[in-house]
């Protein structure tokens, strides 16, 4: 009986293992490197003064 307690934790313990490192991918956010925000940065400033731009345009057509 001992036998297949000792290995039943075994398998016990590498399951919570593996568990545990799965789990604590999913609680960081993804890695964005300095460069990259710098660049997600531009496009959003880009868009807003587009958009501002055809908002602007559009009242003077009235």
């Amino acid at each position: 009986m001992s036998r297949k307690n000792k290995v039943k934790e075994t398998l016990l313990k590498k399951h919570r293992r593996t568990q545990t490192k799965n789990s604590r991918s999913h609680n960081k956010p993804k890695y964005i490197s300095k460069a990259d925000r710098e660049k997600m940065a531009l496009e959003a400033e880009q868009v807003t003064v587009e958009s501002e731009n055809t908002e602007q345009v559009t009242p003077s057509e009235e």
